[in-house]
């Protein structure tokens, strides 16, 4: 007689990290996109014994490029492998960060994690006078008449911010459109409100239907899959250095590539800013 094998493998439940700005390029310096994740989540949602996959999310938002199709994989997969994903807001999870919470089936968040944003920012420098200033005249020729559109080194054109408006108010509808689908009969509040950019706490963003629950990952997965739940990590990984000192000095940094990866990282902490952080 076979006895049968019952397997005593305790439950499994993927752990992705999500975190940083989102931004396109896979150089890794505190930012994420699809390619970086690509291998990350194919693992994850591949992962042995799997029972779910578990986003931990810290990112104030960026591309929104990159928010879609990180968004886009993670959705495909999840119908693939059957698998239901739970998302854990942690500082933030905001603009993109938020698109990216949408991904999942269930939404958690601290209460005093930051939520929401949805909505649609472009920043930049008007430097018309200072090329000027500093006795440097600059030449632009094009063929098309918006070829030139918002160069910073021109006085702004009203016509370019109209256009430049319409642009976000596209991609800030296709986020807005996310955002219903995936919070179905969960939202709370006029779409006026929740629509705004505006951004609350976790405990506001539940009271608006942003977030299903609070509560941190290891503490709702062990409620809910049992104690012994084990809990994988799949997540770019930084060496000590770049950790310490947000950029990097390695081989790329002695061909000069050092003086971008400092902008980079000035121009993430530009994007944290925004929240407190």
């Amino acid at each position: 007689m076979r006895i049968p094998f019952i397997s005593r493998r305790p439950p499994t439940v993927a752990v992705v990290r999500l975190n940083g700005v989102i931004a396109s390029g896979g150089r890794g310096r505190g930012t994420i996109n699809l390619s970086t994740l690509a291998k990350l989540l194919e693992g994850a949602f591949s992962a042995r014994g799997a029972r779910a996959v578990a986003l931990d999310i810290n990112s104030p938002g960026g591309s929104p490029v990159q928010s879609a199709l990180i968004y886009g994989r993670i959705r495909a997969l999840a119908e693939e492998k059957n698998l239901p994903v739970i998302g854990f807001a942690q500082d933030v999870a905001v603009s993109g960060g938020y698109w990216l919470a949408c991904a999942a089936d269930e939404i958690f968040a601290n209460e005093n994690s930051i939520v929401g944003s949805v909505g649609v920012i472009s920043s930049s420098f008007g430097l018309q006078g200072l090329l000027e200033r500093i006795g440097v005249e600059r030449r632009v020729h094009t063929s098309g008449d918006r070829k030139a559109f918002l160069d910073p080194f021109l006085p702004e054109r009203t016509e370019d911010v109209e256009r430049l408006k319409s642009l976000q108010a596209e991609i800030h509808e296709s986020f807005r459109a996310l955002v219903r689908e995936r919070r179905r009969g969960r939202l709370k509040a006029e779409e006026d409100v929740l629509f705004s950019g505006e951004f609350w706490t976790g405990r506001r963003a539940k009271d608006l239907g942003l977030v299903d629950g609070l509560g941190d990952l290891r503490t709702v997965l062990r409620e809910r899959y049992g104690k012994k739940v084990r809990l994988p990590v799949f997540g770019v990984e930084q060496g000590w250095l770049r950790r310490r000192l947000g950029i990097g000095l390695g081989a790329d940094a002695r061909g000069g590539q050092w003086a971008d990866d400092l902008i980079d990282r000035l121009e993430a902490r530009a994007i944290w800013a925004r929240y407190g952080l």
